[in-house]
């Protein structure tokens, strides 16, 4: 069976990668993909939202099954055109991928599913918000309605803060039309976990839970970024929890969804925070985390294929989900300026040693993100540039290994946080 692997980040690198094992697959396609997936893909030049482009290339390859990997795609319908050209897909319609497209559509189906998340409001009036805002003080949370490449979001600690973020969304439109709507919301303290499952549209299987780090510097400073490094399981979601927790941000929304006629198939993600008063959602994702796909992949012990068609067909049953027992962790290497504007076009040094030859690093595994290959050279070519991923018995040796890995790649001003797993390590976790 052929498989096409729909976009172009570390995430894509993972699933290619992961997809490999399956004695299913007789070649991967990647659309677009980059330097990582071409040493595990056939890369395709068709755009990840070319919906049209897809359609053609899926049927031309005779592929048997698309794996979506970005959000954009599935909010713009992919999974739906597929539907209709009979091809198999994972990955949700654009109706339910609306709980990432769409931050009102979110809140509101949390709302009416009973799910626990900060109290909010909508608006489409600048005026209004800024009221509301003057009325409720600070702190604040201002959120884009729509897509904004993961950075659509202001947590405002002044009041005057809040009525920036309104100011910069919702009339300059720094984020375009994601910002002519936004959802203020009450600000959430605690620690952050993601807690992600399969789902056919009425069953879930539980991945184990992780930790992305998402501000760019150290000790969570500086602007927020794609995610600078995460790692799995996170303490603060012991497996213990899994189950109740599920029934708290999972089991509701496959419930609503498949009630208005959308059953949610494809892998939900909940953005938790526990708080002192439990756990609460701060959003839900429609596909797998980046970089968190990275780590719950290095420790997955199955079939991706079959789990990935089990949720198409709905018949996935937890038992198809198998882990590792080890913990992992992947710290992303940064060009320089991330996530600001940033050099492209730098060569890459010292891949292929982490993971071939004498001198390899057992249990290690670099997934690439904005890469490129030119003239037979891996170049730079995005700000989140590589995932160096690593197993371990404890997440200690995991960071010890990634960390070990790390320093064996070079680019010009290449940045990584270095603390990374900290948060878990504090926990008491070994």
């Amino acid at each position: 069976m052929n498989v096409l692997v729909v976009g172009s980040g570390g995430r894509e690198h993972a699933l290619c990668w992961k997809l490999n094992d399956s004695a299913r697959v007789d070649r991967i396609l990647a659309a677009p993909g980059n330097g990582g997936t071409a040493r595990e893909a056939r890369n395709v030049a068709v755009k990840d939202d070319d919906i049209e482009g897809l359609i053609a290339l899926a049927k031309a390859e005779q592929v048997g099954l698309v794996v979506v990997g970005p959000e954009a795609p599935l909010v713009l319908g992919l999974a739906d055109a597929l539907a209709e050209a009979g091809i198999p897909c994972f990955g949700p319609s654009a109706f339910a991928a609306q709980l990432e497209g769409s931050k009102a559509f979110a809140k509101n189906v949390m709302r009416a599913a009973n799910v626990p998340t900060a109290d909010f409001q909508v608006f489409d009036d600048p005026e209004a918000a800024r009221d509301y805002i003057r009325r409720q003080g600070a702190p604040l949370v201002v959120k884009a309605d729509g897509l904004a490449a993961g950075k659509g979001v202001v947590v405002a600690k002044t009041v005057d803060e809040a009525l920036a973020a309104i100011d910069d969304m919702m009339v300059a439109r720094s984020f375009g039309a994601a910002g002519a709507r936004v959802v203020v919301e009450q600000a959430l303290s605690g620690e952050e976990a993601s807690f992600l499952a399969f789902c056919d549209g009425e069953n879930y299987a539980l991945l184990p839970s992780a930790q992305d780090h998402k501000a760019v510097g150290e000790g969570d400073t500086g602007p927020n970024t794609g995610g600078m490094g995460a790692y799995s399981p996170a303490p603060v979601l012991p497996e213990e929890k899994y189950a109740e927790t599920a029934e708290l941000c999972i089991r509701p929304i496959l419930r609503h969804l498949a009630a208005a006629g959308h059953p949610f198939r494809g892998v939900l993600y909940a953005g938790l925070m526990f708080t002192k008063d439990g756990p609460r959602v701060l959003e839900y994702n429609v596909r797998f985390g980046d970089p968190e796909c990275q780590p719950l992949l290095m420790r997955l012990d199955s079939d991706l294929v079959e789990i990935m068609f089990a949720c198409a067909e709905g018949r996935l049953t937890p038992d198809m989900v198998r882990v590792r027992p080890e913990t992992a962790i992947c710290v992303v290497i940064a060009a320089p300026g991330y996530p600001g504007s940033y050099p492209k076009g730098m060569e890459i040094f010292g891949l292929d040693a982490i993971e071939t030859g004498a001198d390899k690093l057992a249990g290690v595994k670099v997934f690439q993100a904005g890469t490129a290959v030119k003239d037979g050279r891996t170049v730079t070519s995005g700000g989140r540039v590589l995932g160096v991923t690593a197993l371990g018995t404890t997440l200690s040796e995991a960071k010890a290994r990634a960390y070990e890995a790390v320093g064996r790649v070079r680019f010009d001003g290449c940045y990584f946080r270095r603390d990374i797993g900290d948060k878990g390590i504090a926990r008491g976790t070994k």
